[in-house]
């Protein structure tokens, strides 16, 4: 069996200009308002740069780089548009990475993923290749076999030489789209919202994370009888700052945790929103509403 491999392990092996490039083409995409970060994007971001594997290649083989622009502007131009949110990076993009992690670490030797075995990978995989030809004509007809051989040596002088992948050692990882949150967070990792956005506070009260409650016996019952109301049973604490909101909830955290609520409340998790993380989260104020 095939062991999963994650995604921002994955996307931390892209070379720094090329995570950047992906992380460019995540926020292109929003400001067009296309659903999926595609392709396109990518390789548009990618023509934008001052230099880069991709553009020792084109010098190399003596395509314009005004045919790539003209052709990859063709295609975003019939991309959907018209979306609120990015839903998530294609699969195409997915499968380019994973591809040309494989190239650049088993047949290069290489510990990052640059420019140059990703547009290798797009190239030698059937299904890459097959979309590449229908959104940028001038880079789907490169020598494929002959790309194979010289490709070391057409970017050894290239910028993408020097650099590291962006994950910087290997051991950490990261995923395009979260530094300008064009991509909300639970899309990307995978997390529900209740764990990302939320603090457990039963099970801090179980670890002994939360220090003993006195003096609230009589508002932690109040707020247990309202809890198991059948109606109006949203209990709600007001009050200046410092007069004891949070003691409560926490002696009450502790009571179930304990066990001493009525079996109704037995099994309730206790869940504290941590607004600040929700806000930073939100790619835009329509995505509160998502969460």
């Amino acid at each position: 069996m095939e062991t999963p491999v994650s995604r921002s392990a994955l996307y931390g092996k892209l070379a720094g200009p090329l995570f950047r490039s992906l992380e460019s083409a995540t926020a292109f995409c929003k400001l067009r308002s296309n659903p999926w970060v595609e392709l396109t994007h990518w390789l548009h971001q990618l023509t934008q740069q001052p230099d880069n594997d991709i553009l020792h290649v084109l010098r190399h083989y003596q395509i314009p780089l005004s045919d790539v622009e003209k052709a990859l502007l063709r295609q975003l131009d019939m991309l959907p548009a018209g979306a609120s949110a990015i839903s998530d990076f294609s699969h195409h993009i997915d499968l380019s990475v994973e591809k040309a992690w494989m190239l650049a670490s088993v047949r290069y030797g290489d510990n990052k993923i640059r420019s140059g075995w990703l547009l290798l990978a797009l190239l030698t995989t059937p299904e890459l290749r097959r979309v590449l030809s229908s959104i940028c004509a001038p880079l789907a007809m490169l020598p494929v076999d002959e790309l194979t051989e010289i490709l070391p040596s057409l970017i050894e002088t290239s910028p993408e030489a020097q650099e590291r992948p962006y994950d910087g050692s290997g051991l950490a990882s990261a995923t395009p789209g979260e530094s300008s949150q064009a991509i909300p967070n639970g899309v990307q990792d995978g997390k529900s919202a209740l764990a990302k956005y939320c603090q457990d506070m039963t099970a801090q009260a179980r670890d002994g994370k939360i220090d003993p409650v006195t003096g609230r016996e009589h508002e932690i019952r109040t707020m247990t009888d309202i809890l198991l109301r059948r109606r109006q049973n949203n209990p709600l604490l007001t009050g200046e700052a410092g007069v004891g909101k949070t003691a409560v909830v926490e002696g009450f955290a502790l009571a179930i945790a304990q066990g001493e609520v009525p079996p109704a409340l037995r099994e309730v998790r206790l869940l504290a929103l941590d607004v600040g993380a929700l806000l930073a989260g939100a790619s835009m104020k329509g995505e509160l509403n998502r969460v």
